[in-house]
């Protein structure tokens, strides 16, 4: 729980003005017993009200004794019992203007409070909206660089298909020699086991010599699986295999999911 929140809350105000049912209350109640922090806030909201309270009855009672005493002195030739009722009615009215101006009080606290929660709120809504849209347009400026690289006449294009018991896999390499990089398409390769990760290979085939271009580490969180990787080989294949986390100094060709030669140049 958290304490501070709920103090914030406006609820203990309540609480002492006597604004909550009586399962609130007994759920604050319950509170105060095990935090005294609560406790505390509860001792000094009562405190404030006292005080309040205590100021203003103060002037009232001064006021009520001169009014009583001078009714008294205009009486002394014609004496009567004098009746004190409506003087214990300006009285009591004091206190309960105290009450009233205290539970105003109380109300406009917790408005106050509520208030600046609502406007957090919208300022953190606001934020995350800017967010979400500078997260888009940076998405979209990507991709637009991407699809442009992509379709470069330049770009050599290697499908790789499925291999062994993994039939059902492929991947697509788009290979930019100009700048030493291929772009790996990986949307047809399943989400690698705990522990185990994706690594791409480089491969010449005669002798038949793989090079490693590294690990996919974060294959299973990327939305689009599609990797930039350099590759400065002169490569004439590539294939994909599934290795322990941490990679392979060789391909574990019982796990190697794809396949794909390199047909033609630039």
């Amino acid at each position: 729980m958290d304490i501070n929140a709920y103090i914030q809350s406006g609820v203990l105000e309540l609480y002492v003005a006597g604004a909550l049912s009586e399962k609130e209350s007994k759920e604050v109640y319950d509170l105060m017993l095990k935090h005294p922090e609560i406790l505390k806030e509860v001792l000094e909201i009562e405190s404030a009200i006292i005080k309040l309270t205590a100021a203003t009855s103060k002037n009232t009672n001064t006021h009520t004794f001169t009014t009583v005493k001078d009714q008294i002195a205009n009486n002394n030739n014609n004496p009567k019992v004098v009746s004190i009722s409506k003087y214990n009615w300006l009285t009591y009215s004091g206190w309960a203007a105290t009450l009233v101006l205290g539970l105003g009080l109380l109300w406009a606290l917790n408005e106050n409070r509520q208030l600046q929660s609502d406007i957090q709120i919208v300022e953190n809504e606001q934020l995350f909206l800017e967010t979400q849209i500078a997260d888009a347009k940076s998405d979209l400026e990507a991709s637009k660089a991407l699809l442009n690289v992509l379709r470069d006449r330049d770009i050599i294009s290697i499908p790789l298909g499925g291999q062994g018991n993994f039939a059902n896999t492929y991947a697509k390499v788009y290979w930019d020699r100009k700048t030493n990089s291929i772009y790996l398409d990986a949307q047809g390769l399943p989400e690698a086991p705990e522990g185990k990760v994706y690594q791409v290979w480089s491969l010449t085939l005669n002798p038949l010599t793989p090079t490693s271009l590294g690990t996919i580490d974060n294959f299973n969180t990327d939305d689009n699986k599609i990797f930039e990787i350099t590759n400065a080989n002169e490569s004439q294949a590539f294939g994909i295999t599934l290795e322990p986390a941490g990679g392979s100094e060789t391909p574990t060709m019982e796990q190697l999911y794809t396949l794909g030669v390199v047909t033609s140049s630039p």
